[in-house]
């Protein structure tokens, strides 16, 4: 199919974008875009690609942006139940670390989610999906760890899996297991951090490479956290992880400045996330690495923090930003994209142009899907939006509507507003 005559095309071409480059979208005027069984072939001007291909099928997008799908670097898509509750609690004053030493919080959703069978997990987790599709969101990383014992985040591994097959969402997983510190577990800190390297990874590891021998293997993530892992039982768990092979991925400074960003660099992580109270030595220290620092902004907003990731100081000193929507029940129930871009221009102060890259191929690269994923380039999977308006500003200036009109998915139209 030739997609033609957009307003904008906006191509984000080219390699992850660091530091002050942040924004270059590559926008074609009246551009046009190829595709065909699911990659793109061309990229250019309408003009060009109509009379280059004459007879391919073809689609209007007249007067609207065309640009990459959403790619969401960091959710909790997968649990049960829900803390409406924990939010009454917060508003009449208790932190979001209270709630969690009193056995909420986190625990709380744990234990809703032990007790659900694989078909619960996933009849709850499928809305959600479609409302991140029919926002924009066509690749989404999704992560375990409300579980927090083998059989369980197992069992949330093989809904991810179960998910990402149905589709048309491309789900890729993480495992969590080092989320929260356990009831079981709750004065021996250092007895789960234990636990996790000499049975749960290995566990993994196994029923991985039992059932998916082909796929790479998933991230491990760590909350380096307090209240959670401290920096050395972080350490420990990640080192085990990199051994079995496993790409990492890591929690780090949401509440505290813990220095789980500078491992995080140290160790190759794909990503650090949150990182709302990082320092300015480990911001250098993430900067100068290929590791790339994910802003959640919607989590303070969920928390009604004042505080939120410094961007400017990571643009400021050459680091890759990328945005996910930290989709959970706790604190950040929406997996809005554009309500995500919104945010960032606010309280992160990007530019629309920054954010909107920072949400699709610096996303992409926070999962290490820049190859795949993230711009509209030949070769690359045919993930793309039509939105209902002329001018990609719009993406960041409004808010609480959708601006999606259509999305395509490996080349094929899966939702369209009427």
């Amino acid at each position: 199919m030739l997609l033609h005559s957009a307003s904008q095309l906006l191509t984000i071409a080219g390699a992850p974008q660091r530091g002050r480059h942040l924004g270059e979208l590559g926008i074609i005027p009246n551009g046009a875009v190829l595709f065909r069984d699911g990659k793109i072939l061309a990229v250019g001007t309408t003009g060009d690609l109509c009379q280059t291909y004459p007879h391919e099928e073809t689609l209007s997008a007249e007067g609207h942006v065309v640009m990459p799908g959403f790619v969401d670097a960091h959710t909790h898509l997968l649990w049960v139940g829900d803390r409406a509750a924990e939010f009454e609690m917060r508003l009449q004053g208790k932190t979001y670390l209270e709630i969690l030493a009193a056995g909420g919080g986190i625990l709380s959703t744990v234990n809703l989610t032990r007790q659900a069978s694989l078909e619960t997990l996933m009849e709850q987790t499928r809305p959600r999906l479609v409302e991140m599709l029919i926002h924009g969101t066509t690749t989404a990383e999704a992560k375990t760890g409300y579980g927090l014992q083998t059989e369980t985040e197992l069992r949330m591994l093989q809904a991810l899996l179960l998910l990402d097959a149905e589709g048309p969402l491309d789900l890729i997983p993480t495992f969590l297991g080092a989320h929260a510190i356990p009831p079981e577990y709750k004065d021996d800190a250092n007895g789960y951090t234990s636990m996790l390297c000499s049975e749960m990874l290995p566990a993994v590891h196994h029923w991985w490479e039992a059932h998916l021998p082909t796929r790479p293997l998933p991230f491990v993530d760590v909350f380096c956290e307090t209240g959670a892992f401290s920096l050395d039982q972080t350490r420990h768990i990640l080192e085990t992880a990199r051994s079995l092979g496993f790409p990492l991925k890591v929690h780090a400074d949401e509440f505290d400045t813990s220095g789980g960003a500078s491992l995080a660099a140290e160790l190759g992580a794909v990503s650090a996330d949150h990182l709302v109270k990082t320092s300015p030595l480990d911001i250098s220290t993430l900067a100068q690495s290929g590791t790339v620092a994910v802003a959640l902004p919607c989590t303070p907003f969920g928390l009604a923090e004042k505080d939120y990731t410094p961007a400017q100081a990571i643009l400021n000193a050459d680091g890759l930003l990328a945005l996910g929507s930290d989709l959970n029940p706790g604190t950040a129930w929406g997996g809005d994209m554009q309500f995500t871009i919104a945010l960032a221009c606010r309280y992160l102060t990007l530019t629309p142009a920054q954010a909107i890259v920072a949400a699709t191929l610096n996303a992409a690269a926070a999962i290490d899907r820049a190859d795949l994923i993230g711009s509209l380039e030949p070769g690359k999977q045919a993930d793309m939006l039509i939105l209902n308006v002329s001018d990609y500003r719009q993406l960041g200036y409004r808010f609480a509507t959708n601006l999606v009109k259509t999305v395509i998915k490996r080349g094929n139209i899966i939702f369209q507003q009427p």
